[in-house]
């Protein structure tokens, strides 16, 4: 099977250390394309992506738009409840959701870009990518 790399922005796009929230369209097991919440945490040339859902209430992590981490930029944080996890493992490691982890979205850098591989994305001109252009 071959792998389907979908480009969501440009490496430079993020800046180090800081971390960005994309909509995409997923098309799901069942078939239904639906709204699929992701952020990507950029660390020099190395990216993390999860889920954009914080696995104690389900709820977004970014209650102001953008903010995903901690103000010493080293933890994610969820913007409800305070909750931090390990920017690596995304293992919750302080507050409601102690042991619980994000959920991981597959990256890879290509030629610059930063690519979500391994779920099945349509192109959807509904759903804003988040990147570049505003």
């Amino acid at each position: 099977i071959a792998m389907h790399l979908f480009a969501i922005c440009e490496l430079n796009d993020i800046p180090s250390q800081r971390a960005q929230g994309f909509v995409l369209a997923r098309r799901y097991e069942d078939g239904e394309v639906r709204p699929w919440l992701i952020f990507v945490i950029r660390w020099g040339r190395n990216v993390l992506g999860y889920e954009n859902k914080c696995p104690h209430e389900g709820v977004h992590l970014d209650w102001e738009r953008g903010q995903f981490l901690d103000s010493s930029g080293t933890r994610i944080q969820c913007g409800k409840h305070g909750a931090l996890f390990d920017l690596g493992t995304g293992e919750c490691v302080d507050g409601p959701c102690a042991g619980a982890g994000l959920t991981p979205v597959e990256l890879v850098v290509d030629d610059g870009d930063i690519c979500v591989t391994g779920v099945e994305l349509e192109e959807d001109e509904d759903y804003d990518s988040g990147c570049g252009v505003d």
